[in-house]
């Protein structure tokens, strides 16, 4: 093939540069790959199952330039199959088979809602029993993907590999971080050292466990990270590699797996700084919430008047649980916070807490328990 130094000596003409033509230098770019080297034992490969719940890696954009103003109606859609077709590489590393579980479109509020939860926790049981399944790879939007991934690293049972993927850019991206992302997530989810450490995330390289990742960018590539905590291994180009392990009790230790839940109590959150209402906490136990969950300031702290409210919340039996808006650090079990009765979210972010603290309030409401749970969990 022409090299672009090739192309631009055909110009030369008598020793004068003549302008070539769009069409001369797309002629010396390939429009394709060819396809890649199977290997030896590609039908031994591990079988890989893709389930879509949409996301910016589902998504097209035009032109390849535009990152962040795509989707929408009347947006072209990436199908499940699609990911495979135009990226045959994952069939170098498993054999991949797609399971589109992406919420209806005629769904009345329009918004990933807990029935989606469920609906995809229901499905990812059952494909972990399939004896024929070795991995699943969940693709998301990133927006939400770290509190669904811990929900199914609370409520699937299993210990087959599963990762949760998406990207910050659409499909069509020029440089567009979906491809490379989706590719490790297969990767990982083939890989038997992924067994038996619980849901997993994996973008930019990275691989987190659920209960720990969260976006911390709002469209840059780099935005998932384990504030805490960090990766505990990496999608590097020769192989994948775990440096630790996952100590938090997941899949096949949680004692939340394998259940159905329809339905989960309602539990809200509300963010804590400098002179916070209360009353949006009385607002929400009025209309009939069974957990609060507060974003505190500095190591988990409540304005006076959300303190107020609590109390009340508290009388009618609500749990109230409290997180940091510092995002780092634990909210520790204080004798000023056993004396108000709140539990403490260990290093959860709120959005996660609530995760747990539903989940918790279907076994019980006793704070005992429910601070039992979150220390474990």
């Amino acid at each position: 093939m022409k090299t672009f130094r090739t192309a631009l000596l055909a110009t030369l003409v008598i020793g004068q540069w003549s302008l070539a033509t769009p069409a001369a230098f797309a002629a010396e770019i390939p429009t394709y790959a060819p396809p890649p080297a199977m290997p030896a034992n590609a039908d031994k490969l591990p079988r890989v199952v893709i389930v879509s719940m949409g996301g910016t890696i589902a998504s097209r954009g035009t032109p390849r330039s535009n990152i962040t103003a795509y989707g929408g109606a009347g947006s072209i859609r990436v199908e499940p199959i699609d990911w495979v077709n135009e990226m045959p590489e994952v069939a170098t590393v498993a054999r991949v088979t797609v399971d589109d579980q992406r919420a209806p479109l005629n769904r009345a509020s329009g918004q990933e809602t807990h029935e989606d939860f469920h609906r995809v926790s229901q499905r990812l049981n059952e494909l972990a029993k399939d004896p024929n399944v070795d991995g699943m790879v969940v693709t998301h939007g990133t927006n939400t993907q770290s509190e669904v991934a811990y929900y199914m690293t609370l409520t699937v049972k299993t210990d087959k590999p599963i990762v949760f993927v998406g990207s910050q850019r659409p499909w069509s991206a020029l440089s567009g971080d979906g491809p490379r992302n989706l590719f490790d997530a297969v990767r990982v989810a083939a890989s038997k050292e992924a067994w038996g450490k619980g849901v997993l995330h994996s973008t930019n390289n990275l691989i987190i466990p659920a209960r720990d990742v969260d976006k911390t960018s709002a469209y840059r590539t780099h935005t998932f990270k384990g504030v805490d905590v960090g990766a505990i291994g990496f999608a590097d180009p020769d192989r994948i590699v775990f440096q630790r392990d996952v100590i938090r009790r997941h899949t096949t230790g949680s004692e939340f797996a394998g259940n159905s839940y329809p339905t989960v109590p309602a539990v809200e959150i509300f963010y804590g700084y400098r002179e916070a209402p209360g009353y949006f906490i009385d607002a929400a136990v009025e209309h009939g919430v069974k957990g609060i969950v507060i974003d505190g300031v500095g190591a988990g702290g409540a304005t006076t008047s959300q303190q107020e409210a609590v109390k009340r919340a508290q009388a009618k039996g609500v749990v109230v649980v409290m997180t940091a808006r510092t995002y780092g650090g634990r909210v520790q079990d204080t004798p000023r916070r056993r004396e108000a009765q709140m539990v403490p979210g260990d290093n959860l972010h709120p959005e996660k807490a609530r995760v747990l603290l539903q989940l918790a309030l279907t076994k019980t409401t006793d704070l005992a328990e429910i601070k039992r749970i979150f220390d474990e969990y």
